[in-house]
C-alpha cells in the first residue's frame, strides 16, 4: 500500500478523534469511508472494524470530559442501555443487507449529520430554557441511534448530542461528554453483534485506534477553547463531500445493478 495512502489514513484517524473530542460526535462517520476507500476493506468488514475504533477513542474522550465534570453518568447509563440493545439488534440485522446498501445508509446518515450540524452552527441551545420530554421519547431515540450504529458503524454522536440537549435537558458541554460515554457503550455492543460473523484485521484496528486516541486527547483539551460553531460549519462540508462520494460510488443500488 502506498505511503501517501497510509499517511492520509492516519491523518483521517487523527481528525476522527479530534472531532469526537471537540463536539462529541460527527468524526466517527469518517472511519468507515477511510477503511473502505483508502484501505480497501469490504463494507461489512469496515463497518465491524470501525465500531471498536470509535468506541475506544470515545472512552478515552469520555474520561477526559468526566475529569472536568462534563459527563452525566446516570443519563449516559440510561440512554446507553437502550442504545446498546438497538446497536446489537442493528448488527444482527446487517446480515440481511448487502454491503452496498449499508454504505448507502451510511452516506444518508452522513448527510443528515451535516445538515444537523449546519442548522445548529452558531446556536447553543440552552437546556434551562427547554422543557424535558417524556422518557419514552428519549428511549425511542436511543434505540434508533443504536440500530443505526449497528447497521452502518457510526457512533451516533451527531444524533445523541441534540437528543440529550433537546429532549433530556442536558447542558451542551455536558451533552458532549455524556455523548462520548454513550458512544462507547453503543459501539461495543454493536461490535459484539458482528464478532464471529466477519473477519477482522486486528493490527489495522489497533493502529487506527491509537491514532484516533491521540486526536481525541487533543480535542478534549481544546473543547473549552475552540469555537464549536465555526468548527461545525467547516466540518459539514467535509461530511457532505464524503457522503456524496459514497452515494455516487454505490449509485447502482438505486437502479438495481
Amino acid at each position: 500500500m502506498a505511503t501517501s495512502t497510509l499517511a492520509l489514513a492516519a491523518l483521517s484517524a487523527l481528525v476522527t478523534g479530534l472531532i469526537l473530542g471537540l463536539i462529541g460526535g460527527g468524526g466517527s462517520v469518517l472511519t468507515v469511508p477511510v477503511l473502505v476507500y483508502l484501505l480497501g476493506y469490504p463494507a461489512k468488514q469496515a463497518i465491524a472494524m470501525s465500531l471498536p475504533i470509535v468506541g475506544c477513542a470515545s472512552l478515552v474522550g469520555a474520561i477526559g470530559h468526566w475529569r472536568t465534570g462534563n459527563v452525566q453518568w446516570k443519563t449516559a447509563l440510561a440512554f446507553g442501555a437502550v442504545a446498546m440493545l438497538g446497536s446489537f439488534t442493528g448488527a444482527r440485522l446487517s446480515s440481511l443487507l448487502d454491503g452496498r446498501v449499508q454504505l448507502v445508509l451510511l452516506g444518508t446518515a452522513m448527510t443528515i449529520a451535516a445538515v444537523s450540524m449546519l442548522r445548529s452552527a452558531g446556536k447553543e441551545a440552552s437546556a434551562d430554557a427547554l422543557p424535558q420530554r417524556s422518557l419514552g421519547l428519549v428511549a425511542l431515540a436511543g434505540f434508533g441511534v443504536g440500530v443505526l450504529t449497528g447497521l452502518v458503524g457510526v457512533g451516533g454522536g451527531f444524533l445523541i448530542v441534540p437528543t440529550l440537549v433537546l429532549l433530556g435537558g442536558v447542558p451542551m458541554r455536558a451533552a458532549i461528554g455524556t455523548s462520548l460515554a454513550i458512544i462507547t457503550m453503543n459501539t461495543m455492543s454493536g461490535f459484539a453483534g458482528y464478532v464471529g460473523r466477519v473477519s477482522l484485521d486486528w493490527t489495522a484496528m489497533g493502529t487506527f485506534t491509537a491514532v484516533a486516541i491521540v486526536g481525541i486527547l487533543v480535542g478534549t483539551r481544546l473543547a473549552a477553547r475552540v469555537p464549536v460553531a465555526r468548527l461545525k460549519s467547516g466540518f459539514t462540508f467535509v461530511l457532505l463531500a464524503v457522503a456524496g462520494l459514497i452515494l455516487f460510488q454505490n449509485r447502482g443500488v438505486f437502479v438495481g445493478h
